[in-house]
């Protein structure tokens, strides 16, 4: 007689803030599955509320154990794809690795592979089964010129974990930007909503005709020559592009960025940047420090990663210490 591995399952109860929610639309919120993947679930009786099963229009209350067992792995349609990662923690719930720039996270339109998703899940497959079929185990992601640390969740107890903390904003980020200008002070808050550009539809704005609330603080680490400034940015909220969209409209474009006013036509002003200029090739954004607790054993994990190569060496040539590509 063959052995038949249990199926996972993820235990849920409903807090008072939830109460009244869809049982779809707070296990979406939860757990960061689709809602169609959970529509055919909660039709296959995969879904139980204090043991019965419940259609997905079913109204949560406060106190319901909400039990969801997660059926075998649905094929993804992603090829996995060998190539290097520098994984700076891995465990069997998940991994935190710091992307290059120029890698795009997960594939989408233009971009069927070559993805840093399609390395992960040639590293570790599990995570075909975790989370959303078009993006398995991915809980965050950054634009494909932003470098830095990004978490992923190799079992659906991490992966719903994970999701809570970001919703709940319990999950610190810290990037390091060099932007235009001087700020008006040492340290402050852009706050606001963003939404889709009203008529630029692959760009965001403070100013869309729907948005939801943004908020960023800032702090000043070091001011350089040719009135450039290197900026600690904490978001607390993640909306897309939100950093970029914040400082642009701080009248603080991130060195770099064409999409909102911090590229190439910055520079042709200022000849004695001349030298930086053939140093920037993309956005200089770095998500520099993650801190989250551990989804299974509750302790604290914080990392760093340090500035990527072309960012290291932006900054070297404005301080006078190095100017040019290596020898």
């Amino acid at each position: 007689m063959n052995d038949v591995a249990p199926q996972e399952s993820l235990e849920l109860t409903v807090s008072g803030v939830d109460a009244g929610l869809r049982l779809d639309r707070f296990l979406t919120e939860k757990t960061g599955i689709s809602r169609s993947r959970l529509a055919r679930w909660l039709k296959a009786g995969q879904v139980r509320v204090k043991g019965t099963v419940r259609p997905a229009s079913y109204r949560v209350r406060e106190g319901d154990r909400v039990v969801l067992t997660l059926p075998p792995p649905e094929p993804t349609g992603l090829a996995p794809e060998p190539r290097p990662l520098e994984i700076l923690y891995e465990d069997d719930e998940l991994l935190v690795v710091n992307k290059p720039p120029g890698l795009v996270v997960h594939p989408g339109a233009g971009h069927r592979g070559g993805t840093l998703l399609n390395a992960l899940l040639a590293h570790c497959p599990e995570l075909a089964a975790v989370g959303d079929i078009s993006r398995p185990g991915l809980v965050h992601r950054l634009d494909k010129d932003t470098s830095g640390l990004l978490v992923a969740a190799k079992s659906a107890l991490a992966h719903a974990g994970l999701v809570q903390q970001f919703q709940e904003r319990r999950v610190e980020k810290t990037y390091l930007a060099l932007v235009w200008g001087r700020l008006p002070e040492r340290e402050g808050e852009i706050t606001g909503v963003i939404g889709r550009h009203p008529t630029a539809r692959q760009k965001m704005s403070t100013r869309p005709r729907r948005g939801k609330e943004a908020v960023t603080t800032w702090r000043v680490v070091e001011e350089l020559p040719g009135g450039l400034t290197l900026v600690e940015l904490s978001p607390k909220t993640g909306r897309t592009h939100q950093l970029r969209v914040h400082l642009a409209a701080l009248g603080h474009p991130v060195v770099g960025d064409a999409t909102y006013g911090g590229g190439a036509a910055r520079f042709q002003s200022l000849p004695r940047l001349a030298g930086v200029r053939k140093l920037v090739s993309r956005q200089l954004l770095h998500a520099w420090r993650l801190s989250f607790t551990h989804p299974q054993s509750g302790a604290r994990l914080t990392f760093e990663a340090p500035l990527p190569e072309d960012f290291r060496r932006v900054l070297e040539s404005l301080r006078g210490t190095g100017a040019g590509p290596a020898e």
